[in-house]
């Protein structure tokens, strides 16, 4: 393979992204698929933001390239990417200017129920930002409703077992059959 494809795994705060992306990771591993995994929720965690860069969005790609860089110096080509609005079309140029003009880009939405991620966000939020992860969550579902391109893979996760969701992702992107005999 000459060129890089990312899985995107994209979705509400309590849907079950980094989950999942582990999941898929798992499954393979245990096909023997070479790949390397990030969640993008740490490429841009900085406070307070940089100047200029207000959304981190700046600081998110360089993070991702450099990062990027150094697997793919590696022999790396397939990268599983977490992050809420990573599947919308605006991260398309991002995606390309740190992997390559050729990338191969499959998103993939989790979704889930209002009542099904307050509960996992219960669960998770231990500290001071339940309500304000509540309130992005419900505010970020509704705009990736509106924006994220009809060729997206919309998987609910509601009720599900996380290996059965990350079998269905894995079968999207086509990888299991799909690798070469070496590992980089």
């Amino acid at each position: 393979m000459d060129h890089a494809e990312v899985l995107l795994i994209g979705g509400r705060a309590g849907v079950g992204k980094t989950t999942v992306g582990w999941e898929v990771s798992a499954l393979l591993r245990g096909a023997a698929v070479p790949h390397a995994v990030i969640d993008g929720d740490f490429m841009g965690q900085v406070h307070p933001a940089p100047e200029g860069d207000p959304h981190r969005a700046e600081i998110t790609e360089r993070n991702l390239t450099a990062v990027w860089t150094n697997y793919a110096q590696r022999g790396y080509r397939r990268l599983i990417y977490t992050n809420t609005l990573s599947v919308v079309p605006e991260t398309t140029g991002m995606f390309e200017r740190a992997m390559g003009s050729r990338v191969r880009i499959v998103r993939v939405l989790l979704t889930a129920t209002d009542a099904t991620t307050r509960a996992r966000l219960e669960r998770r939020e231990l500290g001071s930002e339940l309500e304000t992860e509540w309130e992005s969550s419900t505010r970020k579902a509704r705009l990736l409703d509106q924006r994220v391109p009809p060729d997206a893979m919309r998987v609910a996760t509601d009720g599900r077992a996380v290996a059965d969701i990350a079998h269905e992702v894995v079968a999207a992107t086509g990888w299991a059959g799909q690798h070469p005999a070496t590992r980089p």
